[in-house]
């Protein structure tokens, strides 16, 4: 404990110079371009598509495609060998569940014409309307079905990511279920509030550039739900449930990083200087992150881990997404600074209330993006982003206390959702394997194969 402390208060002593800082360092680099928030071109006149930005955004697309194997490389490392190929399953299904929810339904839910400032409407299902011509409400320079792609790639991911905090124990068709319907009853209301034309949270001011609500905090906050109903894997506490192959984790946290560059600087939707800054300080963060949380551990346990270094670089990657379009260079390095401490320290709580979250998604999604999603609030700069908001530390502390409200939002509306969810899932077709399943392992019982043939 006590050389936990020291390293926290080492880091901190790090950050209050950064921080002393940080505004002059970030605010000489305006920049023209905005980002999603105002997609709308300066000139009168019908959009037109600049080729440049579409051709950035469909090499984004297929970036954040990437990510969700790369995730099941990263979760299917960590669980023990008899479930890998079953929480690979979880990610590689996602891509084929939410692409044709998506098409049918989600887009038009969580984008098309406002309802009540909370939900779009079923103009566009199927993709009716969504066609090759620009719409200025979202992107102006590319086509709207270029931009509807890309957003489906947040959609498949976010889903996936939950699966991590009920590996190795729920059932594959509950999984499957749960996936389709909380696509419609949580991800899509949340994207419109915070993404969509008329959205209540984005009309308030909300700050999330790349997902920071309404990827990281809902399914970090929906994985806290699923551990809490299904309960603890069997011999949680008593058994080693060490991971089988770290190997394909850190393979898998590279891919992460990797897609990560179209996951944020993507959503500039645009190829020009404000995908630039995201880009710059989407890497700074992680790198921090990832250096911080291996400090941090090895001060704390005496030796720095490879597990460990790469959960820092994800706890980055998930903190500076919601402020990745706002904020500067130094100031990111702060970001990542303290998500690498922060999302340690709640990964570590964990035995302490007692939850079996698998694979660390509250620790790090759910604590790093709403860290994220607040310390934007505190470092977001105009001269960065014209279509954002300045923070406290630009002269605007009220930024601070929107971000503060849409991020309790996110919180209570994900959580009391998935659990009413789950309740009824598991009243009606049960959500957990039997004892017996769970010790043969998902890939047999679930799946009828194995991962490894020796």
């Amino acid at each position: 404990m006590k050389r936990l402390v020291f390293a926290c208060g080492f880091l901190v002593l790090v950050l209050i110079l950064c921080t002393a800082f940080a505004g002059a360092a970030d605010a000489p680099t305006p920049l023209a371009q905005p980002g999603v928030a105002a997609a709308v071109p300066a000139e009168s006149g019908p959009p037109k598509i600049d080729t440049g930005d579409t051709a950035w955004v469909l090499a984004s697309t297929a970036l954040v495609m990437l990510m969700t194997p790369g995730l099941a490389l990263f979760y299917g490392g960590m669980v023990r060998r008899k479930n890998v190929l079953g929480t690979i399953m979880h990610s590689f299904v996602a891509l084929g569940i939410i692409t044709v929810q998506w098409v049918l339904f989600g887009y038009s839910l969580a984008f098309g014409p406002d309802v009540g400032h909370f939900i779009g409407n079923l103009d566009w299902i199927g993709l009716r309307g969504v066609g090759l011509d620009p719409n200025p409400d979202y992107a102006a320079t590319i086509p709207h079905q270029a931009y509807m792609i890309f957003q489906m790639m947040f959609a498949i991911i976010t889903p996936a990511l939950i699966s991590g905090a009920i590996a190795e124990r729920i059932k594959f068709s509950a999984y499957v279920v749960f996936m389709t319907l909380w696509a419609f009853l949580v991800y899509d209301p949340l994207a419109h509030w915070v993404w969509g034309t008329g959205g209540w949270l984005k009309e308030l001011g909300a700050l999330d550039f790349a997902g920071g609500l309404v990827v990281h905090i809902s399914s970090g906050v929906s994985a806290l739900a699923c551990a809490l109903v299904l309960g603890r894997r069997k011999g949680y506490g008593v058994d080693l449930l060490a991971p089988h192959n770290l190997t394909l984790t850190v393979i898998g946290g590279c891919l992460l990083w990797f897609g990560w560059f179209g996951f944020n600087s993507g959503s500039a939707v645009a190829s020009g200087a404000l995908a630039t800054s995201a880009f710059i300080v989407t890497h700074i963060a992680t790198g921090t992150a990832a250096l911080s949380w291996m400090l941090t551990e090895w001060i704390h346990r005496g030796k720095p881990t490879a597990l460990g270094a790469v959960s820092g670089a994800v706890a980055g990657l998930v903190a500076i997404t919601p402020g990745s379009g706002f904020v500067g260079p130094l100031s990111s390095m702060i970001i990542g600074l303290l998500a690498g401490v922060v999302c340690y320290g709640a990964v570590n709580l964990k035995p302490r209330f007692g939850y079996d979250d698998s694979l660390d998604v509250v620790g790090v999604h759910a604590v790093g993006g709403t860290l994220g999603a607040l310390l934007t609030g505190f470092f977001a700069t105009k001269l960065i982003n014209s279509a954002g908001g300045d923070g406290l530390f630009f002269g605007n502390p009220s930024q601070v206390g929107i971000q503060a409200l849409s991020i309790v939002v996110a919180w209570v509306y994900s959580f009391v959702i998935s659990w009413i969810l789950l309740k009824i899932l598991d009243k009606t077709m049960g959500l957990r394997t039997s004892e017996e399943d769970e010790s043969l392992g998902l890939d047999l019982s679930q799946h009828g194969e194995v991962g490894y043939t020796f």
